[in-house]
């Protein structure tokens, strides 16, 4: 039994600098093949990190608390709306490895989330892959780059517009292009095991916003405004091998990339999807907000029932 801590990412201010931590998302999206559509029989299983479970998003249901799973999350609405019996194994802080093993988290621990997969599943979903790629730790380096850039800059001109960038580039590239092997492998072993089942891979929606925006975006953010660029492209990255491994295993990608723009981080409160370093509504920073887990299951609905 492997111990991790819980995904949630976490803002921290402290002496001007915002430390996070995010688990967790696209730019090609739409159905990435292998689902024949239609209105798949239940139960339906859910899979997944602190994107699918909903964390600090009430209510919290479902053991071990330390999953933080929310009753409002994309799996419960999909399942609610299918009227199809839920079980939901999701987990703030897991990677692909807590998928064939036990989690440990804050407050409990979560069984390997395979074996709630049985010959008679007919409906999984998938979202997981950020923490594989190490999002969170990467942005939190970013936020301490970026606050260190924006005091440089105050004063006098900073040395780089994207010190994250310069840093990161290669580690995350290379941790995006080894997650496909990953990925293919636990979509064979879901496939064992619910061999009867459409299985369903949700990327992540949008975070950060594109160019025009990225300075205002990344002062919010305590970030320098051109590691918002670079973590926007980042994440499509990661986007697209969750796409390209889900057609080659036989399932189906939903994009939640596209119907997000505009709804990122950095966006108004009344219309974005994912809630910023300091929440305004009830989320985890950085995570989904109610309205980002309505709009997650509106797009597996559109491809499920599509």
């Amino acid at each position: 039994m492997r111990t991790r801590t819980r995904l949630g990412l976490a803002g921290v201010v402290s002496c001007a600098v915002l430390v996070t931590a995010v688990g967790i998302g696209r730019g090609d999206g739409g159905d990435g093949g292998g689902g024949d559509g239609g209105k798949p029989v239940g139960p339906y299983v859910a899979l997944g990190d602190s994107y699918t479970s909903g964390p600090k998003i009430p209510a919290q249901t479902g053991t071990p608390a330390g999953c933080e799973r929310s009753d409002r999350n994309y799996p419960a609405l999909v399942a609610r709306q299918l009227k199809t019996p839920l079980t939901d194994v999701s987990c703030s802080g897991a990677t692909l490895d807590d998928l064939s093993a036990a989690q440990d988290t804050d407050d409990g621990t979560n069984p390997a989330q395979l074996t709630a997969l049985t010959k008679d599943t007919r409906l999984v979903t998938l979202g997981i892959g950020g923490n594989d790629v190490g999002f969170a730790s990467t942005i939190t380096e970013c936020v301490k780059l970026g606050v260190r850039h924006q005091l440089e800059s105050a004063f006098r001109s900073a040395d780089a517009d994207a010190p994250c960038e310069k840093k990161y580039d290669t580690e995350v590239t290379d941790k995006i292009g080894a997650l496909g092997g990953k990925l293919t492998r636990a979509l064979q072993e879901i496939e064992r095991r619910a061999p009867d089942a459409k299985v369903y891979v949700v990327g992540y929606p949008e975070i950060f916003p594109g160019d025009d925006e990225a300075a205002s975006c990344g002062g919010q953010l305590g970030l320098a405004p051109g590691d918002v660029g670079f973590l926007r492209e980042q994440e499509q990255r990661l986007n697209s091998a969750l796409r390209k491994a889900a057609s080659g295993a036989g399932a189906s990608y939903v994009d939640t990339y596209r119907p997000s723009e505009g709804r990122g981080a950095c966006a108004a409160k009344d219309v974005r999807w994912v809630e910023p370093l300091m929440p305004t509504a009830p989320a985890a920073p950085v995570h989904p907000n109610e309205r980002g887990e309505a709009g997650m299951a509106a797009a597996v609905l559109g491809v499920v029932l599509g």
